[in-house]
């Protein structure tokens, strides 16, 4: 198949240039209007009962998010008029100051004061975005004139700067990581074309994403994470199947080929592999929707959508460039390169294999331990930048209204407000340990009570968590339904641990099949979706030490927050396990190729660890470029995300590749090729068998189909 699509590609390269032409312009054109429709919220599924508090809330109260304005040194007559005005925009549902006999909005030491307005959760996005800056404009009209200093805070304006850090950090990684990224495959290829051909494909799958990215949030909720998520994957997987692809192709021109017919069988090979490789990245990120989270289902589409974007730019786009640009890429220097650093440290790790096995293997283990301890939170104001305003309004409000507490546990509950039962519940909540102070919401409809119960501590503390679930346990009077920042917590805590199997399941299963068609083995997939893991835990380990313990938070540029970020132990896994399959594809392909020549496990373990060894170590450097582009960015989430792919990229292609794989598939020898007999009768009939190229000569061929004709 790949073969045939080499010779099409071949005779049709200009109109396969003209469409690729046309999906990036169109795409950039999509993509600028996706980031329009993305959201900076991180939107739960309503199966968690916290997320149907939240919308039971909003459709009750029409409570939006808020803009806190905080004023030092400004007298009640000033708070006073700017929350009058404050009330008057248009938008606004209610408006809150110390002038209205509330002590939380004073500072402890009387000096400066809050006034909070709620939007209305109606409006559109566009329409708060108006409504927010209006606020904050007002609010900022009476600095020096009023009040001595004024801080602007809140969920609408962390909102927005979320959304606008979020790109900012997407341009930053770019500008880090392509120019370097370059420079290196100029060094890698020696010369500027070879170099630029990866960069394309990055650009193709980039672009072809768009066109997912758009529908996806045209029709749903889909986090503004999901483009620097885009970006990532796209330029790792394109620098990494554009690396593969150029080799291959001046392998194929060193062992004599012309180039179109160095194409072709450059697609033939290269090319499958890039396939297997891209559907087993792809299979990784689907266990995404097994959790059923819409923000984990906005991530799968997205990571899903730009690897088979990368896919096709890779079998299709780069092949077309190389028979147009190919006589421009010099030749590699030997067709093959079966003796060499690699080669000799496979061989030296065959010769000690078991204690490089369980030398390697203890040691991931330790890494790992620190996860053990890890803490998770769900982000807030404190993921934004040191300079970040809101980030240091809010910083500034935990510290001087300590009266107002933190973010309510928010309660639900079936009977009127005024009811018996409902005061009969505020009384029992008050009751409970580590309450600060328990009210009713006015102006909510009959049937229905909204009751705050303030903690004590931070939002998603350990006191706030235990009256989620003091309430939880409770027998009540009537019906109620708990939520909040901890309620959230809590439910996507259980939500995680009761899901994960299924998703783990998934990718089990899945990987398991693809690398199976692939080698005909059991052992080898059962052997890489371990050693995977235990990279992916030495990798976790090291998240907790950097950002839960704040190691390195002087050079990374953030101040720890004492928790790592929920969604990321998943993401980092799913993404990671992917991007580490995608190099054991690389390397088994080679692997196998030389076992099926040879029949040699040792030797096709050493060769196809010289063979592939350079180009892993490439395309790890350079992934590990693009990812710590974004890990040099500041959102907390981002540099999170960037920095635990970059550590899991090179415990993969450093410590498993180099010596868990050679040393393994020592202590294996031969039954890391085998499979029951039904198993393999099933892969010689439908798996994956890549011989040598065959590869007629263009040339000939047209000539004999200018004669038949």
């Amino acid at each position: 198949m790949f073969e045939r699509l080499g010779r099409f590609i071949v005779r049709r390269r200009r109109r396969v240039l003209a469409a690729w032409v046309a999906i990036i312009v169109v795409g950039g054109v999509l993509g600028s209007a996706a980031v329009a429709q993305l959201d900076p919220e991180f939107e739960g599924s309503d199966r968690l009962e916290s997320v149907r508090v939240d919308d039971a809330v909003r459709e009750l109260t029409h409570a939006g998010p808020e803009v806190v304005g905080l004023f030092e040194g400004a007298s009640d007559e000033t708070l006073a008029d700017i929350a009058t005005e404050a009330r008057a925009v248009p938008g606004v549902i209610s408006v809150i100051d110390p002038t209205m006999g509330i002590e939380a909005l004073r500072s402890t030491d009387g000096r400066s004061g809050i006034v909070v307005a709620t939007v209305d959760d109606a409006l559109d996005p566009d329409e708060e975005r108006e409504v927010g800056e209006e606020l904050t404009d007002l609010f900022r009209s009476v600095e020096g004139n009023g009040a001595e200093d004024v801080g602007i805070g809140g969920t609408l304006p962390m909102f927005e700067e979320f959304r606008e850090q979020a790109e900012k950090d997407l341009q930053r990684g770019e500008m880090i990581a392509l120019p370097i990224a370059l420079v290196a495959m100029v060094i890698i290829f020696g010369g500027i074309v070879a170099a630029g051909l990866p960069l394309a494909v990055a650009l193709g799958g980039v672009a072809g994403s768009m066109f997912v990215l758009y529908a996806a949030s045209s029709t749903m909720s889909v986090s503004i994470f999901a483009l620097n998520i885009i970006t990532m994957l796209g330029l790792g997987l394109g620098i990494d199947y554009g690396l593969l692809v150029v080799s291959r192709f001046r392998e194929e021109r060193a062992a004599g080929r012309l180039i179109d017919d160095a194409v072709i069988a450059t697609t033939k090979t290269a090319g499958t592999t890039v396939a297997f490789s891209a559907l087993t990245v792809a299979v990784a990120l689907g266990g995404l929707f097994a959790f059923g989270d819409n923000t984990f289902n906005s991530f799968g589409i997205a990571g899903i959508g730009v690897v088979l974007a990368a896919l096709a730019a890779g079998v299709t786009l780069l092949p077309a460039l190389l028979a147009t640009f190919g006589h421009r890429i010099k030749p590699a220097k030997s067709a093959t390169a079966d003796h060499g650093a690699f080669h000799r440290i496979a061989t030296i790790v065959q010769r000690r294999a078991i204690p490089v096995v369980a030398i390697v293997g203890i040691g991931l283990v330790l890494l790992a331990t620190p996860f053990l301890g890890a803490n998770v939170e769900a982000g807030d104001a404190r993921a934004l930048p040191r300079s970040s305003e809101v980030r240091a309004t809010a910083l500034q409000l935990e510290e001087e209204f300590p009266a107002r507490g933190a973010n309510p546990v928010v309660v639900v509950a079936e009977a009127d407000a005024g009811s018996p039962e409902v005061a009969e519940l505020v009384r029992r909540f008050e009751a409970i340990d580590g309450v600060n102070a328990v009210a009713l919401r006015q102006g909510v409809p009959a049937g229905t009570a909204i009751i705050d119960i303030v903690p004590h501590g931070t939002s998603q503390g350990d006191e706030a968590q235990h009256i989620v679930h003091a309430v939880r346990d409770m027998d009540l009077p009537v019906p109620v339904e708990v939520g909040g920042d901890a309620g959230w917590l809590i439910d996507f805590k259980g939500l995680i641990t009761d899901r994960l199997p299924y998703a783990l399941g998934v990718i089990a299963i899945a990987t398991f099949a693809l690398l199976f068609l692939m080698t005909g083995s059991i052992a080898v997939p059962i052997k890489a979706i371990v050693m995977n893991v235990l990279s992916l835990g030495a990798t976790f380990g090291a998240m907790v030490w950097v950002f839960q313990d704040g190691h390195l938070s002087d050079v990374l540029a953030f101040d720890p927050v004492g928790s790592i970020d929920l969604y990321m132990p998943v993401l980092i896994f799913i993404f990671a396990f992917g991007l580490s399959m995608d190099y054991e594809v690389f390397l088994l392909s080679r692997i196998k190729e030389v076992h099926d020549q040879t029949g040699d496990n040792d030797r096709a373990v050493s060769v196809g660890l010289q063979r592939s060894g350079r180009i892993i170590t490439s395309a790890a450097l350079l992934i590990v470029v693009v990812f710590a582009g974004f890990a040099a960015g500041e959102v907390l989430t981002i540099k999170q995300l960037g920095l635990g792919l970059a550590i899991a990229v090179v415990v993969d292609a450093t410590i498993v590749r180099s010596l868990l794989v050679p040393a393994t598939m020592k202590l294996l020898g031969e039954w890391n090729w085998w499979a029951p007999g039904p198993m393999r009768r099933f892969h010689e009939r439908y798996g994956l068998h890549e011989a040598p190229s065959t590869v007629v000569d263009l040339t000939d061929e047209l000539e004999r189909e200018l004669v038949d004709a």
